[in-house]
């Protein structure tokens, strides 16, 4: 995430979305109550929510459920969460050395592009756990495109597609650039096999058989680094056909 820009997003909408009391009363005319609007027009806090919405739902995942809805105005919940995401992105280094050992990061949208894409609008929305199987099912997606199969799936597909077994018509296989049929390629063959095995047998198929409780934003990191580490070695194969 570009910092700078973000803050600069978020402080213009924060200038926007402060109140401003209207109108005052007159000679004529006198207003009971609070009669308060946005300092900029209407029309110019829309647009401008479509794209600080988004920098919220990277910064403050979860925010609309934070944050209570402030029956002063529609924007007083977005006015906050911008303040409330302003100061996290402008302490975050204090906060990670004060708080924690300030040890490294991971940064979801830095995930292989397969697992990110099937996870995003989930994971935005709280829903982690289905987004690990979001994530799951693009992947497979992705590698039976690659493959140009349909007729196998999830572990059985990854067992076809890393076997060691000669391709054969409807069967063909990934190897990595660098296998050159040795034990270590044999090794890693078997590796990402059973990588894939442990990752749809016990990340994403639990879930659609039993009710699961809701992950940790944690857990569902990591398992989404799980499928990512497995997308990438996908992406790298070349398709061997018989």
């Amino acid at each position: 995430m570009d910092t700078q820009w973000a803050l600069s997003e978020l402080g213009s909408f924060v200038a926007e979305t402060t109140l401003a009391h209207q109108p005052q009363n007159t000679r004529d005319s006198v207003f009971m109550g609070d009669f308060r609007s946005t300092a900029a027009a209407e029309s110019v806090v829309v647009a401008h929510a479509q794209v600080v919405e988004q920098i919220l739902d990277r910064v403050l995942p979860g925010w609309r459920d934070l944050i209570p809805i402030d029956e002063r105005g529609r924007w007083q919940q977005h006015h906050q969460a911008a303040q409330r995401a302003m100061a996290q992105l402008t302490r975050q280094a204090e906060i990670e050395e004060k708080l924690g050992d300030n040890a490294p990061r991971m940064n979801a949208g830095n995930l292989h592009h397969w697992v990110w894409e099937g996870a995003r609008s989930l994971w935005q929305s709280g829903h982690l756990r289905e987004a690990v199987v979001a994530a799951a099912i693009k992947l497979n997606a992705e590698t039976q495109n690659k493959l140009g199969v349909r007729d196998c799936s999830e572990t059985p597909l990854f067992q076809m597609a890393f076997s060691s077994d000669p391709p054969a018509a409807g069967k063909p296989r990934l190897r990595l650039p660098e296998d050159d049929g040795g034990k270590t390629a044999m090794s890693m063959r078997r590796g990402m096999m059973t990588f894939a095995e442990g990752c749809y047998a016990a990340l994403r198929n639990p879930p659609s058989h039993d009710p699961q409780e809701e992950l940790s934003e944690q857990e569902a990191l990591e398992q989404l680094a799980s499928f990512s580490v497995l997308a990438r070695w996908v992406s790298r194969t070349n398709v061997i056909r018989a």
